[in-house]
């Protein structure tokens, strides 16, 4: 079907990866550790016992990356900046060697034409700030405004967005609910408290950066499902609205409703968050676009154990749900609780498989079928009417999975660990092959 299907002309194609999965070069050119430098280096955190140190070894080799990039014909590429490679503490001093890389890796995408949506905050704090209390102190939020503003104030006319945070439902409820993630901390209550400060946080750095003057188009990015009942049970309808409220609404209410949904707050009771007067207004800045990743839907059971989802489309090697359809119930929901929701990216969509290098090639037509029908869904909720403007793949290339180390592969690229080659994929041919089509159709319309 993808190959009847028209997306608008001006519809955005790129790719995605975030600094520590790719970057390696953990202590080149006076970078600073972060919480993931840490993390990964602790026994037992992570399950290959591997750490980011390496990684893609992109500092060295993004000419290289974004040759890939443009030989796929995207017009654009969503990245984040490591935070403590640019003020290593995450206050004080801005390590000027850390910017220079930032501003060659733009010099090549302005090269090649492909436009930089860069993201500040992909989950690795610098390990100074978590010294200082890291996210559960309040004076974390205003230390990210500051670098906010700084990096809008020397990049902000280079960059077509800039998102504050990516999945602060990640960052609070996997670094601070169950240990999963950096820092590794297994603690409601501080998880809450946490995802407040990220929230406030992104409202002082949009108010930063609008300051400077920048003409990036400024929002966010989040992790967002459906939330569907294993059943017609009223147990089963309860848990879903309450998987809705915690993680969907929680961060969508304060940004459009000056708000935490009233279902959360009953149900976090004893352990909400601590708020100060005027948070929510602070919080509650107008967004030039929403940024929404996709992979599963969450199905909520309340037998014990839970009845599991069928899985019809299967299941990635993370073990989670493809269910495509989920992508158009989710932005036509958003739109109907969020009247006011700005234009939406789809800024990761992919998928984790079993990917064996044979022959020089890389045969995984599971990810084609997923990337394919995934944007048959978005273009079906495109025709009801939810203003989406680009798409962006999950990942540009295979990298450190954050607790799974490099045994997950998410990349349309492969990536050989031990010589660092890359080798593109059938589903990269194949995401090419789909860009081209689409421009081949926009200038025979």
């Amino acid at each position: 079907m993808t190959e009847t299907i028209h997306f608008p002309s001006n519809f955005t194609w790129g790719v995605a990866t975030s600094a520590f999965q790719i970057e390696g070069a953990a202590a080149a050119d006076g970078k600073g550790p972060s919480i993931w430098d840490t993390f990964s280096h602790t026994p037992g955190k992570i399950i290959d016992h591997s750490n980011g140190d390496v990684a893609c070894d992109h500092y060295h080799r993004y000419r290289e990356d974004v040759a890939l990039m443009a030989g796929l014909g995207v017009d654009a590429y969503r990245f984040s900046m490591a935070w403590s490679r640019v003020q290593p503490a995450g206050k004080g001093a801005w390590n000027e060697q850390g910017f220079d890389f930032y501003a060659r890796l733009l010099d090549a995408l302005q090269e090649r034409g492909i436009a930089p949506h860069l993201t500040l905050y992909h989950w690795d704090l610098p390990k100074g700030l978590q010294d200082d209390g890291g996210w559960m102190a309040r004076a974390t939020a205003h230390r990210f405004a500051d670098y906010a503003h700084e990096v809008a104030r020397r990049f902000g006319d280079r960059l077509a967005t800039i998102a504050t945070h990516n999945e602060p439902w990640c960052t609070a409820n996997l670094g601070y609910g169950n240990a999963q993630f950096a820092p590794g901390v297994a603690d409601k209550k501080q998880a809450i408290q946490v995802s407040h400060h990220l929230l406030l946080s992104h409202g002082l750095a949009m108010q930063a950066m609008r300051a400077t003057g920048t003409r990036a188009g400024l929002g966010i990015v989040l992790n967002q499902w459906t939330a569907d009942p294993a059943t017609d049970s009223e147990a089963d309808k309860r848990l879903a609205a309450l998987e809705w409220a915690n993680s969907i609404a929680w961060f969508m209410d304060p940004i459009f409703k000056k708000r935490y949904p009233e279902l959360s707050l009953q149900a976090h009771g004893s352990v909400a968050p601590d708020v100060h007067a005027g948070d929510f207004d602070i919080i509650a800045q107008p967004l030039d676009f929403l940024g929404v990743n996709y992979y599963r839907r969450e199905v909520m059971s309340a037998e014990v154990p839970p009845r599991k989802p069928e899985g019809g489309n299967g299941f990635t090697d993370m073990g989670w749900e493809i269910y495509p359809q989920g992508l158009t119930e989710l932005l036509v929901q958003l739109k109907a609780d969020y009247p006011d929701l700005p234009p939406v990216y789809i800024t990761e969509n992919g998928m984790a498989a079993v990917d064996a290098l044979e022959g020089g090639q890389v045969d995984d037509q599971v990810r084609i079928d997923y990337v394919r029908t995934h944007l048959e869904a978005l273009k079906a909720a495109m025709d009801r009417g939810i203003d989406v403007r680009g798409y962006f793949l999950w990942s540009l290339m295979d990298n450190f999975e954050w607790n799974s180390g490099y045994a997950k592969r998410f990349g349309i690229v492969w990536v050989d660990y031990a010589t660092l080659e890359r080798v593109p994929k059938a589903s990269a041919l194949w995401y090419r092959d789909f860009i081209a089509r689409q421009r081949r159709d926009r200038r025979a319309a």
